[in-house]
């Protein structure tokens, strides 16, 4: 039997199904439609403009790996004109980001970005191992989750960046919708979809790869021969995501395009007038200066309920209310920097290449 032609070209062998689409391709015009369809994303949603300095999160993954190589060859075949940078965050897990960020210094050097990486132990005093230690496999990806998405911005005030990109895929989204849906996280529910998100106190974040299957993004790392990390976070088995995560790879099985319906579901759902009311205004930490919902941001709470023994304080209203009567914060407790945005891009040459 005769080799199956590309679908796209008809000219090579077709070695690869997608699993977005069905087609059956060749290798090349593999890396031309991944890398268009990015493009395309980029473009319709005018992520940037000419001169913007651009932070990609890196943690040494195949997501954030394939976004960096990717913005890299794209900023260069169609003039985006944007300098790039990669921006690590170390939580402090041995074993595991001690590892990655071996390889987020392969990939500074491989793709000439310079590179900054901000500890949780400089930033918080505070490492996900000795979090771990305190409180148990259980809600430590919420004290990750919420002391990486301020570290993140923090970095990028560092770098003075304009715009941070992250490597979240179509698959991410997808479960971020389910996961919203299943604990009626309404507030989240109305922007969880959105390709670019920036609030009056905080940088620019997007994310490029919003229409990205995951399969597609290790398919592109494999054929590519790219240098990535590929072992998953050791204290992640239990998070709350993996139910939504097997729930979407069993409806993918069933309807491989479930995941883009899913995401074009919840970028139609619309939260009511009346329920936009009752919601918390945004303001800022009256600690950190970050922004917050809350007299005290997410992270600052978090963060004083570890200092104090009493780590569900940040977790739970209850636990919260607990520690409070209590008492005022006792003296030399320990807390995170102020916040300060950004004053305005400055010439490039300032930023050093971090290799430590």
């Amino acid at each position: 039997m005769a080799p199956k032609l590309c679908a796209l070209c008809a000219k090579s062998r077709a070695i690869l199904k997608r699993p977005k689409t069905g087609q059956q391709i060749c290798k090349e015009c593999f890396f031309y439609v991944f890398e268009t369809e990015v493009h395309n994303t980029i473009t319709q949603s005018q992520l940037f403009k000419p001169g913007d300095r651009v932070a990609i999160g890196a943690s040494g993954g195949k997501d954030s790996t394939v976004l960096a190589y990717v913005m890299k060859t794209l900023n260069e075949r169609y003039d985006y004109g944007v300098h790039l940078y990669l921006l690590s965050i170390d939580e402090g897990i041995t074993g595991y980001r001690d590892d990655s960020l071996e390889t987020v210094k392969r990939n500074q050097q491989q793709y000439s970005m310079p590179l900054k990486i901000l500890s949780y132990n400089d930033l918080y005093g505070w490492t996900m191992d000795a979090v771990v230690a305190q409180i148990g496999k259980k809600n430590n990806c919420t004290f990750c989750g919420v002391f990486r998405r301020q570290a993140l911005d923090r970095g990028a005030a560092m770098l003075n960046v304009d715009h941070i990109v992250t490597g979240h895929n179509a698959d991410d989204i997808a479960e971020t919708v389910l996961m919203n849906v299943m604990r009626g996280d309404i507030a989240r529910l109305g922007r969880c979809t959105s390709i670019c998100t920036q609030g009056e106190d905080t940088i620019k974040r997007s994310k490029p790869f919003k229409y990205a299957y995951e399969k597609e993004i290790v398919m592109y790392a494999y054929f590519k021969k790219l240098d990535y990390f590929s072992t998953e976070c050791i204290y992640s088995p239990d998070a709350y995501r993996g139910h939504a995560r097997a729930f979407l790879k069993d409806l993918e099985a069933a309807r491989p395009s479930a995941i883009i319906d899913i995401i074009h579901s919840g970028e139609a759902f619309a939260v009511k007038e009346e329920v936009k009311a009752t919601q918390k205004a945004q303001q800022t930490c009256k600690r950190c200066g970050y922004m917050s919902s809350n007299e005290l941001c997410k992270a600052c709470s978090l963060l004083e309920g570890l200092e104090r023994g009493a780590a569900a304080a940040g977790v739970t209203d209850r636990a919260r209310k607990k520690l409070d009567a209590e008492g005022p914060v006792p003296e030399g407790l320990r807390t995170i920097p102020y916040f300060q945005m950004p004053s305005g891009p400055g010439p490039s040459t300032t930023i050093q290449i971090d290799t430590s």
